[in-house]
Parts: C-alpha cells; sequence; structure tokens
C-alpha cells in the first residue's frame, strides 16, 4: 500500500528519502517516487527498491505527498498533478519561496493539508536545520506526524510564515558558506605545508566541534570566540585579519543576498 508519494527526486528530494527510509519512517514498497530524470529512477529503484515513475500524477495521488521540485518547474508540475492529489493529503512542500498561498494555488485547492519546510544539506547525514510553517488546515495529528518526519533530519523547527526567507538565507543557503569557508581553511593549511587531506579533516571536524560546542552551551557566539583568543596569542591576530577584510559583513551581505533571492519569487 503507497503512503508516499515523491515529486523531485535530486539532491534533497533524494536525501529526505534515504533518511525517512533509515529512520523507518516509511518502508520501500509504500513509496512512489517521480522523477523525469530516467537515470535518476533506476539509481533510487535498485538502490532503494521503492517504486519509481515519471509520471508525477501518480506520486500526487499519495496520502503523503513530499514537493521536492525546483521553485521554476512548478509552474509545469502544478498544471500536470491539477485534480490528482486528495482533498485530505498531507502536503510537504520545500521548493524554496513558495510560500503557502502559493502552494495552495498551484495544488488548485484552498484547503490543502501544507507543511512548508526549509531543510538543508546536512539534512543528508541528519544533521540538518529544518524550519517548518503550519498551513492553517494541517490538524495537530498531522502537524505532529510532520514534525516527526523532520526531527528525523536533523533540529526541526516551527517558524511563523513571515520568517521563511529569512530562514532560506541563514540555514538553506548557508551551507554553501560554510563549504567555502572550509574550503578556504583547507587552503590555508596547504599554504602552511599540511597535506591536502589532513588540512581538510582538521578543518572539517573543527567546523563539526565549533557547531556542537555552541548548541550544548548555549553561550553566545562572542564568548566562544573569546575562550579561543588570549591576550596578544595567535588567535586574536587572525580574528584581526579577519575584521579588516570585513568577514562578518561578508557573511551577512551573503545571507541578505540569499534571503531577497527568495523574497522575489513571490513578490
Amino acid at each position: 500500500m503507497i503512503r508516499l508519494g515523491i515529486i523531485g527526486c535530486g539532491n534533497m528530494g533524494g536525501a529526505i528519502l534515504r533518511q525517512w527510509l533509515k529512520a523507518g519512517m516509511f518502508q520501500p514498497e509504500e513509496v512512489i517516487a517521480a522523477d523525469k530524470n530516467p537515470e535518476l529512477r533506476e539509481k533510487l529503484q535498485k538502490e532503494l527498491g521503492v517504486t519509481v515513475t515519471p509520471d508525477n500524477r501518480q506520486a500526487a495521488a499519495a496520502p503523503c505527498l513530499l514537493l521536492a521540485v525546483k521553485p521554476q518547474y512548478a509552474p509545469a508540475v502544478g498544471q500536470e498533478i491539477d485534480g490528482a492529489v486528495k482533498q485530505d493529503a498531507l502536503v510537504l512542500s520545500i521548493m524554496a519561496g513558495y510560500d503557502l498561498s502559493m502552494l495552495h494555488g498551484l495544488l488548485k485547492n484552498d484547503q490543502a493539508h501544507i507543511i512548508r519546510v526549509m531543510p538543508n544539506t546536512p539534512a543528508m547525514v541528519g544533521e540538518g536545520a529544518l524550519a517548518a510553517c503550519r498551513g492553517q488546515y494541517v490538524t495537530d495529528t498531522e502537524w505532529q506526524r510532520g514534525m516527526e518526519l523532520l526531527s528525523c533530519m536533523g533540529l526541526a523547527e516551527e517558524v511563523e510564515e513571515k520568517w521563511m526567507d529569512a530562514v532560506t538565507g541563514l540555514s538553506g543557503s548557508s551551507p554553501a558558506f560554510v563549504f567555502m569557508f572550509l574550503e578556504a581553511l583547507s587552503d590555508a593549511g596547504v599554504r602552511a605545508g599540511l597535506p591536502r587531506a589532513l588540512a581538510t579533516r582538521l578543518a572539517a571536524q573543527t567546523l563539526v566541534g565549533s557547531g556542537r560546542l555552541a548548541q550544548e552551551t548555549g553561550l553566545h557566539p562572542g564568548q566562544l570566540k573569546d575562550m579561543v583568543t588570549s591576550p596578544a596569542g595567535t588567535t586574536i591576530e587572525g580574528v584581526a585579519a579577519l575584521e579588516k577584510d570585513g568577514f562578518r559583513a561578508a557573511v551577512m551581505d551573503a545571507v541578505n543576498a540569499a534571503v531577497q533571492k527568495s523574497r522575489s519569487f513571490h513578490a
């Protein structure tokens, strides 16, 4: 019996499916995954044992539906699945920039049970940051189920919809910025004489550990920074160099640019 349909099985859609199967939220025989890419369909079928199809309407008929297509493809998908989504289906959407009103229009159903979600790529390894806002027709039971599904991929937070663009820029887009920082740290290690693989391992673990330290202590980032910066020491020299080059302003500008792009989808 099919319980889950997925439309769009690229990086995020595929990652979410893998995490749900790994956590036992669904069994392979309960899933139908729709994607237009035949190579991707073959890979999913062989790797995960789920039913695959190029027909989005088949997936749209499932009682729980994940919309994971890129926003530029949404209008075409909406036309294809017109009338296929059941009235009482729970719909989770990870389409950036598509607010609840737009999703209702896409599904041509003003009372659809929709949870809008902004995940990020660390969800691929169960360490994601996921923000969700609840559509007005989502029942308490559906909301609880939705948050259970999201929580198996990392930290899941309920937010007001007005914050979703900010979330998109902050946690949705920022893994790319973090990976750029990671690459720069690795380059710096190589410049100082370290082998590339060693430099990357040390840099990656530093990012992992720093995040964990912030989560578990609950201390302000400035306090954690001060714990490392001894007077007249090596770290404060590096901090001064970052400040001189506008590090924090550049990060804030990058997040703001992503926020503004998200807002442009529903301006």
